[in-house]
């Protein structure tokens, strides 16, 4: 299922921003990231085309942004320029060639599994330098039509605009339980609600 979630985002790249739904909260997200100050050597994960990494640019010395889509990484090289070193890769699969200040991802937790879960913030670790930071955005949002196994299972499907289909992973990740979670495997990370369905992570390893 995780190849057809690759496919999905790759035969959605030329329609993924038209297709946003406009849920609020979103500017609290914009306003968190820019308190939070990304800073110095910046790592984005699953950068989709490049919304956030260009604001990543506003602050950051250097932003390394990995994707499994070449499409979704057109996109967000023609919008960013010369500016991003651009990886294309299965972040299940991906090993970081160095370590950086900062690691960023925006609605890409909540497609990890929660088998892969702790393997996830394994990859997250080795990212990062001694005493750096962390900080994603997310939300818990899916539509009735996409809960093809019922509210219980994180197993959704989605289409596209011509009405092909594809089953993704949409964990629906709630504030408090996801601190504890990742408490549990050492982060120091506070998530904040939106006044919509958004959410985001701020912290730092133990």
């Amino acid at each position: 299922m995780l190849a057809e979630q690759v496919a999905y985002y790759r035969a959605r790249a030329a329609e993924y921003e038209a297709d946003a739904l406009p849920l609020p909260g979103g500017r609290e997200l914009a306003a968190a990231l820019e308190s939070f100050g990304p800073a110095g050597d910046v790592l984005e994960l699953a950068c989709g085309p490049g919304g956030w990494t260009e604001r990543l640019l506003r602050t950051a010395t250097s932003v390394t942004a990995v994707d499994a889509s070449p499409e979704m990484l057109a996109i967000a090289s023609d919008r960013v320029g010369e500016r991003v070193r651009f990886i294309e890769a299965d972040l299940f699969a991906w090993t970081p060639e160095r370590r950086y200040d900062v690691v960023f991802f925006a609605f890409w937790l909540s497609h990890v599994p929660l088998e892969r879960f702790e393997s996830f913030w394994s990859l997250v670790a080795e990212c990062l330098e001694p005493g750096g930071r962390v900080f994603f955005v997310d939300d818990a949002y899916r539509t009735h039509d996409e809960l093809i196994k019922g509210a219980s299972s994180s197993t959704i499907r989605r289409r596209l605009t011509d009405g092909t289909a594809f089953r993704a992973v949409k964990v629906p990740h709630r504030p408090a339980e996801l601190e504890r979670r990742l408490a549990r495997l050492g982060w120091r990370i506070r998530v904040t609600q939106t006044s919509g369905p958004f959410f985001w992570g701020a912290g730092r390893g133990a």
